[in-house]
């Protein structure tokens, strides 16, 4: 099958290029948000770039939309209109906002477009009204175990934590910083210290690194830091488990899920996260056994395998549906 889908997010695509089919991503020469492709990432031969003009000649048999301006692109670069002329899923990433419980998904009102979501929480808080709805949980390419946990520091994984502030529990970190150094990776760090008011012997800041050093630099800490209040399943923390750090982690949105409690410490009493910061740091042995355990869960709940077979059901049925959908409506007409 040959699959359409733009370069949205990144460590997503990286698990869903996986698979057996053909993947087909648009790509311009000054990339951006309509025009990534590959971004230079170690994909499968199998992950091929398009530009945009010639997409309508690329033979596409299903397309994985990830925003509703997709809907309109493909209409204008394929003259075809998904779940119509075209066989198509809607993947919602995201927790809704503002109104968090009446919140009705663009796509609500329509049965065209399946609506696939990534966690079961994302699913229950949206309302997506008469649209099909299907959970695929979130799979990781496994990094392999990389835990020394030999500095006695904590790490987190926060994108613009300086804009996003108490979504990303930004202000939760000085509170962690009072038991051991925490160093944080991701986009958009700069700033931090000052808008936390710690100094280097409190944050240390990692950068916006490439993948597999992101895990290794990780896998040296002895403790990770998850503070996210409102986010739907952070692939960094899944990430952090499968390479065996033991986790802290707010129980808000999917991390009770993801997270056992064997697996470190999940709370909404930030207390109770900090005092089993200082656990782990003095004990190495139990922050080694307690990551083991996290990454016990992960392998079993988001391994890669499982990922790619449920994305695979709902990629051989959703054409067969199509075809039916189009029989009836022209029966109806």
């Amino acid at each position: 099958m040959r699959i359409l889908l733009w370069h949205v997010h990144g460590g997503w695509t990286d698990a869903f290029v996986r698979g057996s089919h053909t993947y087909v991503l648009p790509t311009t020469p000054d990339g951006g948000a309509w025009g990534l492709g590959r971004a230079g990432r170690d994909w499968p031969a199998s992950v091929i770039e398009v530009a945009p003009s010639d997409l309508a000649d690329a033979d596409i048999d299903l397309v994985v939309l990830q925003r509703i301006e997709e809907i309109a692109e493909c209409e204008r670069l394929l003259g075809r209109t998904p779940g119509r002329d075209l066989p198509a899923v809607f993947l919602e990433h995201n927790t809704p906002r503002r109104d968090i419980v009446g919140t009705v998904h663009p796509l609500a009102a329509q049965t065209d477009i399946p609506v696939i979501h990534v966690t079961h929480f994302n699913e229950l808080f949206w309302d997506s009204g008469v649209a099909s709805t299907t959970v695929i949980e979130h799979g990781i390419v496994d990094p392999g175990y990389l835990y020394t946990g030999e500095v006695e520091q904590l790490a987190a994984v926060i994108n613009e934590p300086v804009r996003r502030g108490r979504i990303t529990g930004t202000d939760l970190l000085p509170r962690f910083a009072g038991v051991a150094p925490v160093e944080v990776f991701g986009m958009g760090t700069d700033g931090l210290g000052d808008t936390l008011d710690l100094g280097p012997g409190e944050l240390r800041i990692g950068g916006d690194l490439p993948m597999a050093e992101l895990h290794a630099r990780l896998g040296r800490s002895r403790a990770y830091v998850h503070p996210l209040r409102w986010t739907s399943l952070g692939l960094s923390l899944l990430e952090a488990m499968h390479v065996g750090l033991p986790v802290l982690a707010l129980a808000a949105t999917e991390a009770a899920r993801a997270v056992p409690a064997e697996a470190g410490a999940i709370s909404t009493r930030v207390d109770d996260l900090v005092r089993m910061a200082a656990r782990l740091i003095a004990d190495p042995d139990e922050a080694r056994a307690r990551g083991l355990v996290a990454r016990e869960a992960a392998l079993e709940q988001y391994g890669l395998a499982r990922f790619l077979a449920d994305w695979d059901d709902v990629l051989e049925q959703e054409p067969t549906r199509h075809r039916v959908l189009a029989v009836t409506e022209r029966n109806a007409q």
